[in-house]
């Protein structure tokens, strides 16, 4: 990970190299990602929300401190070549 410092740097270098005009540009396009991804999240969340069973029913109903089973993401699967 980086340090405080190291991210300073490296936003100091993308301001020189981008120049101040496209910097506003930048932080706008910056901000309208961050709102998506948020509002992605949130459309996620009450996604997964009504399908959550009350406490006290279904299989694990013995072992209500279980954690749920994690999403399977079914893609496409592919070769591996091991070099």
């Amino acid at each position: 990970m980086l340090g405080i410092g190291e991210l300073t740097l490296v936003l100091l270098v993308i301001v020189v190299v981008l120049s101040i005009k496209r910097l506003p540009d930048l932080v706008r396009s910056a901000g309208k990602a961050a709102r998506i991804l948020k509002s992605e999240k949130r459309a996620l969340k009450e996604q997964d929300a009504p399908r959550a069973a009350p406490p006290g029913t279904g299989p694990s109903a013995a072992n209500d401190d279980a954690r749920p089973s994690p999403r399977v993401i079914r893609g496409e699967t592919t070769e591996r070549r091991d070099l």
